[in-house]
């Protein structure tokens, strides 16, 4: 088996890093950081994002285990203090994962002939850099609304639990594979108004937005960003492809959502 190690620059997480290579070496598997079976994340979510990001194109292949080496993350299973245990169950792998649904982002720029693709594991938004976004939102290719306002969120049921739930959208659970398309600060008064509601989109359809021609729209496609340029439209849906991650011992994900923001202690 061939194991790539992707850890953030924190103290601890490199010297977990460590710790791990030479494991990983005396228990006699393969480090490859170009073609891995299985991508090891130490640190937290943020890393685990990263390593998503630099390993997209092989998403077919290669399983995700995350190491958290501070505050448990919504994507990582193992603690530092548990890298033995978790050396013992890959040496006994027999190739289960647990999959999550993914985004997919095309956008089509105003001085470019081919639009360029992105895709996310958490969520997409778009935003203005400093006026009022104003945006025509299309559902299935129907015209929906005339949104204005801070922006929009376009977010997977996995990271329904992150951007999305602090602007007041639903957590939903990742077998169901939908999107859900969340407003930032909507203008809804006598003259201008949006549905003002989280939106759920089936699997079958998808978000296009044809934003005012202004050049000061800020793109993310979860921690990475992109501005500068005139945004003809974006198109948003649900990904063919999914991340994997092994099964060792994933942990369920109501669980996950009560161990993140609930705890244990509180829950009786």
């Amino acid at each position: 088996m061939r194991i790539a190690i992707f850890a953030n620059e924190g103290r601890k997480s490199m010297m977990i890093s460590r710790k791990l290579h030479q494991k990983f070496k005396d228990t006699h598997f393969i480090l490859d950081n170009d073609n891995p079976d299985i991508v090891v994340t130490v640190g937290g979510d943020g890393t685990l994002l990263s390593a998503f990001h630099q390993y997209k194109n092989i998403l077919d292949k290669v399983r995700f285990v995350g190491v958290h080496t501070g505050h448990l993350g919504f994507y990582t299973d193992w603690r530092d203090d548990e890298i033995d245990d978790l050396v013992i169950s890959l040496q006994s792998d027999n190739g289960q994962s647990v999959s999550y649904p993914l985004l997919d982002v095309k956008v089509s720029y105003v001085d470019q002939l081919r639009p360029e693709f992105f895709l996310g594991l958490n969520e997409a938004t778009l935003k203005r850099n400093s006026a009022t976004m104003v945006t025509d939102v299309y559902i299935g290719g129907e015209l929906f609304e005339k949104f204005r306002g801070d922006g929009l969120c376009i977010s997977t049921p996995t990271g329904s639990t992150a951007y999305n739930k602090s602007l007041g959208g639903a957590v939903i659970h990742p077998n169901l594979k939908v999107l859900q398309m969340t407003e930032i600060g909507s203008i809804n008064n006598r003259v201008f108004r949006t549905l003002s509601s989280p939106m759920i989109i089936a699997p079958n359809d998808w978000v296009t937005l044809y934003p005012n021609r202004e050049s000061d729209y800020i793109l993310t496609v979860d921690q990475n960003s992109y501005h500068g340029r005139q945004i003809k439209q974006i198109t948003f849906k649900t990904s063919k492809k999914s991340i994997h991650f092994a099964k060792y011992r994933h942990m369920q994900f109501w669980q996950r959502v009560q161990d993140a923001f609930i705890g244990a202690e509180y829950a009786n």
